[in-house]
């Protein structure tokens, strides 16, 4: 072989991956360190790129880089059944159709010795955030405006259910009439079952994850502003590979079902 051929080779094997590698670190950074090499792999393969996941893991590892977030499984016990609202959810975490069934907890932040809470309510269709309220103090207002903001986007008289744990403000009377008044139907999980709203779970322990674990912050109002972006960029931007590498926004919009 001559020894221009061979210089030639060499370098063209050093850059064969130039361009994906790119893209890859690129991916990866837009994403925050949250994104796996199965993610990165979706998001090019929707960009058009042909390319395997083995091959986006070896350019990660070479460009020294992984996903930083590492999931944290949450534990309770099993209790006895409520008396407040059936548990209409039964585990069956599948919809047929966006707002047929929706899931809602509270979870706490602490942060610079306060607190903050967040209060969502999920489609279980497509994992969309349909609405959400933050408090400082875990007030039944919180999630009474997060019910007035679900009914503006899903509207009202649906007969969609809605699933929750046997939290105080979801026995409470104000927060019972609202659903019935707006044609929600209540669903309660056992007592200390986070099996029974594993979805939620899940999705709190995602958020944490991907934004409380893995940033810093420089105060709580920071992490306030930082934690509604992640919620829109969850919504909008942050892809699932059970929903065909679409955001959830991307998959309702796209299936054209309502």
């Amino acid at each position: 072989m001559a020894k221009s051929t061979f210089y030639y080779n060499l370098h063209y094997k050093a850059d064969k991956w130039e361009i994906e590698r790119q893209r890859v670190v690129e991916i990866y950074y837009e994403n925050r360190g949250r994104y796996g090499y199965r993610r990165i792999q979706k998001v090019m393969q929707n960009e058009g790129y042909v390319i395997s996941g083995k091959s986006v893991r070896r350019l990660m590892k070479e460009a020294g880089i992984k996903c930083e977030v590492r999931m944290k499984k949450y534990r309770s016990y099993k209790g006895m059944v409520g008396r407040t609202a059936p548990n209409l959810l039964k585990r069956d975490f599948t919809a047929s159709r966006p707002y047929e069934k929706l899931v809602t907890d509270v979870t706490e932040f602490s942060l610079f010795g306060n607190k903050l809470y967040l209060s969502p309510v999920l489609d279980l269709y497509n994992g969309e955030l349909i609405s959400f309220t933050i408090y400082s103090h875990p007030v039944l207002e919180m999630v009474t405006k997060m019910i007035e903001g679900t009914i503006a986007v899903i509207g009202r008289k649906t007969n969609a259910i809605l699933h929750s744990d046997q939290g105080w403000q979801y026995q409470h009377k104000e927060y019972q009439k609202l659903l019935k008044d707006n044609g929600l139907k209540q669903s309660m999980s056992r007592k200390g079952n986070c099996l029974d709203n594993a979805v939620m779970e899940n999705f709190f322990g995602l958020l944490k994850s991907e934004l409380l674990y893995l940033q810093k912050f420089d105060s709580l109002e920071h992490f306030k502003d930082e934690l509604e972006k992640y919620l829109h960029y969850y919504n909008n931007d942050r892809i699932k590979l059970k929903l065909d590498g679409k955001s959830p926004v991307q998959y309702r919009t796209q299936t054209n079902i309502s």
